[in-house]
């Protein structure tokens, strides 16, 4: 953003629905103008009517040799009960064949149905099964399949551990986000409960433990903003060595909005509370243990690197020069991907940003038609890039609708 619209983004960033008013207003004016077309750093091989979904979990095997992607047998319409969504992966040269793995009816756009690896050759997924939401563990090539009795919302990385929360409130909360299920666990008539919160799943024996309730989490470094709002938690993510699991704990009340990111030692049983100033939005690990994050510090925003889970020391990156809200994902210990929402042009940029030099190299610059702007909370069909890599950093893979087309994209990193 320059400085004008930095500014204004400034003064509206609190409401979102005056922010949303501002930015279509913004764009439209630009539609009227001619546009430019999409580039790309290196041709990426485009998969349509196929996509992943979010940012925080890797698509592509430990070999490299499968990505995880979904397809689509809908139009651009919100889901319903009878609209499944077919799971599988990309593998062959180039990604070239498609293998079907099964369908589900739990799923939304932003972040599919919590597609990801649990080990080489095994995936899991959120479904439906007799009505209500489970999590599906299937092993690629047999086909050998095992029914958990919970969803799930990130996967350990040595495949022990999920953690999981309501989905229900989580939809009610933030629409496009849950499913069109309800679950036992939302407890929706309580801002904040003691019998929901965060959950860990052992997926070797399908037990599932309350970790955290809504209500310790709202009495951890209470702040009065919390009072009389409805809190919830989402964004999961387990640190690298499988021994910190993070996630963003969450309180709204009509337009008011706050978040605060929280690490939890699994072996110390340690909690640590992020020094932010009210907004945090995305994040990533890297194997030192270290966290990228958007959020707010000292009342500005911008891309922070916390080089510990207590999350003491930090140091912005690549500010001024990224300055807007986009979802990160580690190249490697020092390099990570970010991408940015739509400017003025309606144009999804991705990078790659190194967090100590804060060099900044444009990988794409994709598209987003105006279909794609989602028109209202309970139509969330937008497309974001969401980039994610492969383990060894030859391919990133992000979504794109530059063609028209909601489309997954794979494309050599170097």
């Amino acid at each position: 953003m320059n400085k004008i619209e930095s500014f204004v983004y400034n003064k509206v960033k609190n409401n979102y629905v005056i922010k949303n008013l501002v930015r279509n207003a913004y764009q439209g004016f630009y539609d009227l103008l001619p546009n430019y077309e999409s580039k790309f750093s290196m041709p990426p091989i485009l998969k349509e009517n196929s996509f992943f979904g979010f940012h925080d979990v890797t698509p592509f095997s430990a070999d490299g040799s499968k990505h995880l992607a979904y397809r689509l047998n809908i139009p651009l319409k919100m889901p319903t009960r009878d609209d499944l969504l077919e799971v599988g992966y990309w593998t062959g040269e180039n990604f070239s064949e498609w293998k079907h793995v099964g369908e589900t009816g739990a799923w939304n756009y932003h972040k599919g149905c919590r597609l990801q690896w649990v080990d080489a050759n095994t995936c899991i997924f959120n479904a439906v099964a007799d009505g209500k939401l489970c999590a599906k563990m299937i092993q690629v090539e047999t086909g050998q399949n095992t029914i958990l009795s919970w969803p799930i919302d990130t996967v350990s990385h040595d495949g022990k551990l999920a953690a999981t929360f309501s989905y229900e409130r989580l939809q009610a909360m933030m629409p496009g986000y849950g499913y069109l299920y309800g679950d036992e666990d939302a407890y929706m008539d309580e801002k904040v409960s003691s019998k929901t919160g965060l959950f860990l799943i052992n997926l070797h024996t399908n037990e599932r433990q309350l970790l955290f309730s809504l209500k310790q989490l709202s009495e951890l470094q209470h702040e009065p903003s919390m009072d009389d709002t409805l809190h919830f938690v989402t964004h999961t993510e387990f640190s690298r060595d499988n021994r910190y699991l993070s996630f963003l704990h969450r309180w709204y009340k009509g337009t008011f909005h706050r978040t605060r990111l929280i690490v939890y030692d699994l072996q110390q049983k340690q909690l640590y509370v992020s020094p932010t100033t009210g907004m945090v939005s995305h994040y990533n690990w890297n194997a030192l243990n270290g966290i990228i994050a958007y959020c707010r510090m000292e009342n500005v925003d911008s891309h922070v690197y916390f080089s510990g889970p207590d999350m003491k020391e930090w140091k912005r990156c690549a500010y001024p020069q990224i300055n807007v809200d986009g979802h990160q994902h580690f190249i490697d210990n020092d390099w990570f991907l970010v991408d940015t929402y739509p400017d003025k042009w309606r144009h999804a940029k991705l990078y790659k940003v190194n967090k100590d030099t804060n060099e900044v190299v444009l990988l794409a610059d994709a598209k987003s038609p105006k279909q794609f702007v989602a028109p209202d909370p309970q139509h969330w069909w937008k497309c974001d890039l969401h980039p994610r890599c492969d383990r060894q950093g030859r391919w990133v893979s992000f979504d794109t609708v530059h063609t028209g087309i909601r489309s997954l994209c794979i494309m050599p990193l170097t």
